[in-house]
C-alpha cells in the first residue's frame, strides 16, 4: 500500500472516531439535525456514534478494513437526510447557507475518500 493511501487511511479513521465520539460530547447538535420523520432521535444518534467509532477502529485493522470502508460508505448515505434536513431548514443551525449547501457535496467527497479503501491496489 503506498503511503498515501496509509496516511489517506489513517486520517480516514481519525475522522470517523471522533466524529463518532462527538456523538457522545454533543448529542444536542446531531439530535437538532434529525429529520422529524425517523423515530427514536436520540437512539440513533447513539447508534450511528457507536457504528462510527467501531467503523472507524475496523478500518486499521488489515483484515477488515475493506468491510469497514465499505461499512462507512453506508452509513454515510443513511445518515445523508441529516444533512438535507438541515440545508431545507437552516434555521435550526446558524451558519451561512453556503456552509449548509457545502454540506451535501462534502458527504460525496467523504463516500468517495472511503471507497478508495474498499480496493487494496488503486
Amino acid at each position: 500500500m503506498s503511503r498515501l493511501k496509509t496516511t489517506s487511511k489513517y486520517l480516514l479513521a481519525i475522522f470517523m472516531i471522533g466524529a463518532g465520539t462527538m456523538h457522545f460530547v454533543n448529542p444536542v447538535f446531531y439530535l437538532k439535525i434529525m429529520p422529524p420523520y425517523l423515530p427514536f432521535h436520540k437512539e440513533l444518534v447513539l447508534i450511528s456514534g457507536v457504528c462510527e467509532i467501531l467503523l472507524g477502529i475496523l478500518l486499521l485493522i488489515l483484515k477488515y478494513s475493506h468491510l469497514a470502508a465499505w461499512g462507512i460508505i453506508a452509513l454515510l448515505v443513511a445518515v445523508f437526510p441529516a444533512n438535507v434536513y438541515l440545508y431545507q431548514n437552516q434555521d435550526i443551525l446558524p451558519a451561512s447557507p453556503i456552509i449548509h449547501l457545502l454540506r451535501l457535496p462534502l458527504q460525496g467527497v467523504f463516500v468517495l475518500w472511503a471507497y478508495w479503501h474498499t480496493r487494496s491496489r488503486i
